[in-house]
């Protein structure tokens, strides 16, 4: 039986997430933080939210902080303070951006959601026409026009939650059967992940000591270049993030993939863009004349995507010594979910949050029996830890020679379990 879990202060959360033995990060260089605000909760929800946000918008800043500190030979660490309402309200900032005064449109597709089964639920995500292809060709309803919401929910009646996720997932498509915290830990992807850090630093080949001059007035991440090839949010938080604090960051997009102009709008603040299609000789080699110049390479395609064209870690670090080649997947690498599709709702879906949020707002009221977190949460912190992990191995660079891959998982981003309902699993 579940036992409830001691709950950490956003303090320690910050204290084992900056002293993980990868990052090789100095305990002293947190001396100067200061969490300001209310104590958590400051979003309806369950779980600490505001927690998660507050500790890992502090390590992102933080270790930029360090970087600042490194580069410009001071003892004494800077001052940093971080208020966790405004933390929530940033991992939440793709709602409340605003275009010429005007906040952007809804992001979430009509069709895309919660669906009874037979025997359960799912959560479909299809924001992008291709996954919501997949899924009505799935259901064997037509793709032309667009049928409507109460159709596709008819004919999930037919399926069981297990053989639609397994089907649709086969085909290409998006989807988690809605599970319980106690069904995911006995799945055989939780059983594997089980355990395994967050993120890991890999040295991948020995580069030049990191020394740009540097002058009064710069930011921590001055003259560091970013390539960006990230799409939806985790990864485009984290190039923004790192765009916020000095870093040349090029987001480098494709005309062969759907966008999200509603999510593009808010998660590109701060960077340049280039379109490139890879297939295509001349783009192909501006893109290695772009890598010539670049400190880190962040993307969030589906493992092996990048290095079945060449780009993988290792080539890189020799084609590009130093550079920083920085992961981001759902699930991780390897296992029996690596590589697997997903976004932040369905990894929510998949790992139990969605059950275990409803069961308690149930007991306040009659509510759904599925409820989603009230933020990205997954999303936004992997952004934030991923910048973490790039500063860690900056840092790593400018003390010492060598290249670093960097890979983490959406999933194992924060390990975050209930609070106050007696359960065994730590928060963040």
């Amino acid at each position: 039986m579940a036992t409830l879990a001691r709950l950490e202060s956003t303090k320690q959360v910050i204290d084992k997430l900056w002293a993980h033995p990868g990052l090789k990060l100095p305990p002293q260089a947190t001396k100067k933080l200061e969490l300001v605000g209310p104590a958590d909760s400051v979003v309806p929800s369950s779980f600490r939210v505001g927690t998660v946000a507050q500790a890992t918008i502090a390590c992102s800043a933080l270790s930029s902080a360090y970087i600042h500190q490194l580069r410009h030979g001071r003892n004494e660490p800077q001052n940093v303070s971080v208020n966790p309402r405004h933390a929530v309200l940033d991992f939440k900032s793709e709602s409340w951006v605003t275009l010429d005064g005007k906040l952007t449109p809804d992001i979430w597709d009509p069709l895309a959601g919660v669906y009874k089964t037979k025997d359960g639920y799912v959560r479909i995500h299809t924001n992008f026409p291709h996954h919501r292809d997949i899924i009505l060709a799935t259901l064997n309803l037509p793709i032309r026009p667009v049928p409507s919401r109460d159709q596709v929910a008819k004919a999930f009646e037919s399926w069981s939650s297990q053989e639609f996720e397994d089907v649709a997932t086969e085909a290409g498509g998006c989807v988690s059967k809605i599970r319980t915290f106690d069904e995911w830990d006995a799945h055989p992807h939780a059983i594997y992940s089980a355990g395994r850090p967050p993120l890991s630093l890999t040295k991948t080949g020995e580069a030049p000591i990191w020394d740009l001059p540097t002058k009064a007035g710069d930011m921590p991440l001055s003259g560091m270049r970013v390539l960006d090839l990230t799409r939806v949010i985790a990864g485009p938080v984290c190039g923004r993030t790192l765009a916020a604090h000095g870093a040349d960051v090029i987001w480098v997009t494709s005309p062969n993939l759907p966008d999200l102009p509603a999510l593009d709008i808010d998660t590109s603040r701060g960077k340049r863009t280039i379109q490139l299609d890879l297939n295509n000789k001349s783009d192909l080699a501006t893109f290695k004349n772009l890598l010539k110049d670049a400190d880190v390479l962040l993307q969030s395609y589906r493992p092996g995507a990048l290095a079945r064209r060449g780009f993988g870690p290792e080539a890189l670090a020799r084609e590009y010594p130093g550079i920083i080649t920085a992961n981001l997947s759902a699930y991780g690498t390897d296992g029996p979910w690596g590589g697997r599709r997903g976004f932040d709702s369905l990894v929510q879906a998949a790992t139990g949050f969605n059950i275990t949020e409803a069961s308690v707002f149930n007991g306040l009221c009659n509510q759904s029996p599925i409820r989603a977190l009230p933020v990205q949460v997954l999303d936004h912190a992997a952004g934030h830890l991923l910048a973490l992990g790039i500063n860690a191995a900056l840092a790593h660079r400018i003390k010492a020679s060598l290249s670093t891959q960097l890979p983490r998982s959406a999933k194992r981003n924060l390990g975050a379990r209930k609070e106050g309902v007696g359960t065994s699993k730590s928060l963040y």
